[in-house]
């Protein structure tokens, strides 16, 4: 396994996929994405696998896009831009709609299409430390092709709040607006996921998948009917990206300044 993704599996039959980019707090870049949604494809296809298991390596769970890399794609053109969002989205379509029961163990914080993660596993449990948040507005972006998940766990009420205002949370919060299923102290988490991993083991596991797809067809929604959505929010990154409001935000960030929209007292 390539070393920006650890790998273990153990004889139940649970898959542990640990993000090992900790130097950048486990954001992803076009590699990570690939090798995640290769290793995911492969995973189904395994009869062995019982589950999947999501977590990270040091003290964040995922900041989402990794800033230098996006950063590269902002000065590449629209359809490029296009095209590599698609990529984000079938990774995020793919861990949403598999056919293994999924749990994100949340060690850490995460922003932008880090919650895309979570929210795209069927069961998650954060570290009472962790932070949250959507934060893509503050950088002249939006939360495009993570957002149908995340606006299926948080609502409508709350997608609209935190959507637009790129503020951070806490665990707690998290919670309360259904992005997280279990907020525990950071010695508990190894127990709490162990108590879910033997739930789902109790459980017949061709049963278990058919509940996971029964949940997707009463919400009604079902991965061709996703990739079709997919076309939309990858055109609506790629545009962003490459606006001048977007490249503001993006060079804001790393040179470490607020960018140019914002108001001082």
């Amino acid at each position: 396994m390539n070393s920006q993704l650890l790998k273990q599996f153990d004889q139940r039959g649970v898959l542990r996929l640990t993000l090992n980019r900790p130097q950048v707090h486990n954001a992803f870049d076009h590699e990570l994405i690939t090798i995640l949604t290769s290793c995911l494809l492969e995973a189904e296809l395994d009869s062995a696998v019982r589950m999947i298991v999501l977590t990270g390596n040091g003290k964040s769970f995922s900041a989402g896009a990794d800033m230098n890399w996006a950063r590269s794609m902002a000065d590449a053109s629209e359809e490029e831009n296009e095209n590599d969002a698609l990529k984000l989205a079938e990774l995020m379509r793919t861990l949403n709609y598999l056919d293994r029961p999924t749990i994100a163990m949340i060690n850490g914080s995460a922003f932008g299409g880090g919650l895309g993660l979570i929210a795209c596993c069927d069961i998650s449990i954060a570290s009472e430390t962790a932070r949250f948040g959507l934060t893509e507005t503050t950088l002249g972006l939006v939360p495009a092709v993570i957002s149908p998940y995340v606006f299926r766990r948080i609502g409508e009420s709350n997608a609209r709040r935190y959507f637009m205002t790129g503020e951070r949370f806490n665990a707690q919060k998290a919670k309360d607006i259904g992005l997280v299923n279990e907020v525990v102290t950071v010695d508990s988490m190894d127990e709490t996921l162990d108590k879910f991993i033997a739930l789902l083991l109790r459980a017949a596991p061709g049963a278990v998948l058919a509940s996971k797809k029964l949940v997707n067809a009463v919400a009604g929604h079902d991965e061709e009917q996703q990739r079709g959505q997919d076309g939309h929010t990858a055109k609506l990154i790629a545009k962003l990206r490459v606006s001048a409001e977007g490249q503001e935000g993006l060079n804001a960030f790393l040179e470490k300044r607020d960018p140019s929209w914002v108001v001082s007292d």
